[in-house]
């Protein structure tokens, strides 16, 4: 096959006694932050940069960064030029080894194709994405063709509705520390990928940080389980307060927990909703460190000292456990909550040495093949990591 022949497959024989050493990160623990800390990232004050390809604008909540001594990283990701251009389209088939080796996507507008162990996954606005350490790709993304500021501006939401659809692509995205600071080798490079063959490849790997349980995880925001609840409890509002469960804590390894919590327009009954028992402020207790994002609307938080925290859409604030509580929400108000877990206390990072031997081996690193009958058969994304495989 042209993307995986004889020559790759010696590499990977001559290659592998570096594995051994580097089969989980070696470097420093991560240490959640869980005193009394406020951190709080404006839009107003969002830098947007190309930092690994030029139509894709990241803006890092560096404040949160910072305050959670770099263990979780949160950024916007906002798609800025169209796609059939030399220098953008398709990226290639790469891996992100983050500590515990997760990436969080929620698509906030416009449409994405992604592919994730040769399965390809049609997404749009309010679809959550959770992959540890899976082989995987961008392979589409829709772009609005308006002025760079304009397409900054336009409205993201965590529900689906034909405008948004029309806009263009951008994701929140979410990783333990941040990516300059673990490999992200390419295992096959887009000038090398033949869409005939290529992704109906599956890889495995020995590379990889998985804590029992992780896996793939990716939920439909109109499917059952993605139904809104409502909230009881004390937070002030014009219209009812609801809660989405994005279903991440297990898929993690139990790492993180995400929820959406909403509001519906006035007068109209935007999300979707379900009949069985009410959401409880229990179901958003969890979490030694925890992020909140203002998709869309505004929010009230109250800190320990009564002092009222006003945030605006695009919007983030990270705190300590209990540090701050959620008081009050606009009508048509989205914020994306997600509580940090004990158990990343328990990881460590790469060392530099390691980080850069594992994105020297790149394709190497491929240690498996099996060619499904069509795209979209074979067995479920995450099957790579057996536990039998003593990996």
């Amino acid at each position: 096959m042209a993307t995986l022949n004889t020559a790759t497959l010696s590499n990977q024989q001559a290659a592998g006694f570096k594995w051994p050493g580097l089969l989980r990160p070696d470097g420093q623990r991560l240490r959640l932050n869980r005193q009394v800390v406020v951190a709080i990232d404006r839009d107003r004050n969002a830098k947007y940069e190309a930092i690994f390809r030029p139509q894709a604008l990241y803006n890092v909540a560096a404040e949160g960064l910072r305050a959670n001594n770099g263990a979780f990283l949160l950024q916007e990701v906002a798609t800025s030029l169209p796609i059939y251009r030399p220098d953008t389209g398709p990226t290639d088939f790469h891996l992100h080894l983050p500590p515990g080796g997760f990436q969080f996507v929620l698509v906030t507008s416009g449409v994405f194709s992604f592919d994730y162990d040769g399965r390809i996954h049609h997404v749009g606005p309010g679809t959550v994405m959770l992959q540890s350490a899976i082989v995987h790709r961008q392979l589409f993304y829709t772009w609005s063709g308006l002025p760079m500021e304009m397409n900054l501006k336009t409205p993201q939401t965590a529900v689906p509705d034909p405008i948004s659809l029309g806009y263009s692509g951008k994701f929140l995205e979410g990783f333990i520390t941040e990516p300059a600071d673990f490999p992200n080798p390419t295992v096959v490079a887009s000038d090398r990928i033949v869409e005939d063959e290529t992704p109906r490849v599956a890889w495995s790997h020995p590379l990889h940080d998985r804590p029992p349980g992780a896996g793939f995880w990716c939920q439909d925001p109109l499917a059952l389980d993605a139904a809104y609840r409502p909230l009881a409890g004390e937070v002030k509002s014009a219209m009812p307060v609801h809660v989405r469960d994005l279903g991440i804590e297990a898929p993690s390894g139990h790492l993180v927990t995400g929820h959406i919590i909403a509001t519906d327009p006035r007068g109209q009954s935007l999300l979707p909703k379900s009949t069985t028992a009410p959401a409880s402020a229990s179901d958003l207790a969890k979490g030694e460190s925890v992020v909140h994002r203002v998709i869309r609307g505004t929010a009230e938080f109250r800190d320990g000292a009564g002092k009222v925290l006003e945030l605006g859409t695009g919007d983030t604030v990270t705190a300590g456990k209990g540090a701050i509580t959620l008081v009050g929400m606009a009508e048509n108000t989205q914020i994306l909550r997600l509580g940090l877990l004990k158990g990343i206390e328990s990881l460590r990072k790469w060392t530099p040495a390691q980080r850069a031997d594992i994105d020297g081996l790149a394709g190497q690193i491929i240690t498996r093949r099996e060619l499904r009958p069509q795209r979209t058969d074979g067995k479920p994304v995450g099957y790579l990591y057996e536990q039998e495989s003593g990996v």
